[in-house]
């Protein structure tokens, strides 16, 4: 059971290789290969998650163009790589991890409910959706204090920008000298609490946000496949579209692969958005009360995006985070499919 197994009449017609399932793979082979190709996708989309953290962080409106610019003036392209290496150390197992559950689940999950007696399309939207939310929650007892780290190293050098300059003001006023500097700073102060700041709202945001995520995924791709087949497909005499002889190429599947991750990503992004903010403002910022700075609750992290515009103000960075969603998740996705097949078993290690 898997999430590019056939999944209707029109689409079942159609050739499509056939998709790789857990007991399947080199477990050795798809972890180590997997870490390799997918902190090169994080090296190239870092940028974008940069531009995104120091918008949703912004008490004032400021443009990507006007942003990436004011980075580049005044930080070089080092500004737009800050924290790139925190992020690179725990992306690793974060995303072995996520991987790993993400599988097991969808395998399990997606068996247990086909004995169930539901359809294949049914299976496949509930495995889907559980694999998301198992393997997000997972990775965040990884992720979540990577986050932190990395993220008050991405605004560290907001104020110093004249552009940008007191655009955020309840920024962290600890100076970090790189991860380890930041993560012991963090430890000492706040103690392991302070790692794992908005981790219950990174929980409520990533868990549904993955859950959506694989679900629509899952659903684009089976709509896409069975348009194809309605377009390329001939009637026969009774009238029934017959797509039998359509046999996609690997550039065809990995192109429909990648148009039903853009479509997730987009569903995804807008739902979880104003989540996202306010799980970026909580790991970031802090509030200050009598003259002491703390933490900010979620409840003042509402109201000072209330304050600063409404339902808008929670949108902030939505462009950078959808381009950096989807094109992650293009990547992510097609790589994901290109590692399980570069890591499938043999038939003969299949057959003993």
């Amino acid at each position: 059971m898997s999430l590019s197994a056939a999944e209707d009449d029109s689409r079942s017609e159609i050739h499509i290789p056939a998709d790789i399932d857990w007991h399947m793979l080199d477990k050795s082979k798809f972890f180590f290969l997997g870490a390799a190709l997918f902190s090169g996708v994080s090296a190239a989309l870092y940028p974008i998650v940069v531009l995104k953290t120091r918008q949703q962080v912004s008490s004032a409106q400021i443009s990507c163009s006007k942003m990436s610019l004011s980075i580049m003036r005044y930080e070089g392209l080092r500004g737009f790589y800050r924290g790139f290496g925190t992020s690179l150390m725990g992306t690793i197992p974060a995303r072995a991890l996520y991987m790993g559950v993400l599988e097991v689940t969808k395998s399990s999950v997606g068996t247990a409910t086909v004995r169930l007696g539901f359809s294949d399309t049914t299976a496949t939207a509930i495995a889907s959706a559980a694999a998301g939310l198992n393997s997000a929650m997972a990775a965040q007892l990884v992720w979540t204090p990577i986050d932190v780290v990395s993220q008050r190293l991405m605004v560290q050098g907001y104020n110093n920008s004249n552009s940008c300059k007191n655009a955020i003001s309840n920024v962290h006023s600890c100076r970090y000298k790189n991860g380890l500097d930041a993560f012991r700073k963090i430890l000492y102060a706040d103690g392991p609490r302070g790692l794992y700041r908005g981790f219950g709202i990174s929980i409520l945001t990533y868990a549904p946000s993955n859950a959506v995520w694989w679900t629509s995924y899952s659903l684009a791709h089976k709509l896409i496949w069975g348009g194809i087949g309605c377009s390329v497909g001939k009637k026969d005499e009774t009238g029934v579209i017959d797509g039998s002889g359509f046999k996609p190429d690997s550039r065809a599947v990995v192109a429909v692969q990648g148009l039903s991750a853009a479509m997730a990503s987009g569903v995804s992004a807008l739902i979880t958005m104003p989540l996202d903010t306010i799980k970026t403002r909580l790991q970031v910022l802090d509030g200050e009360d009598n003259g002491i700075r703390r933490p900010m609750t979620v409840l003042q992290t509402i109201r000072n995006l209330v304050k600063e515009g409404g339902l808008s103000a929670c949108y902030r960075g939505l462009g950078p985070r959808w381009a950096s969603m989807s094109m992650s998740a293009t990547t992510m996705i097609t790589t994901y499919e290109f590692l399980k097949r570069l890591s499938a078993k043999s038939q003969d290690s299949l057959s003993s």
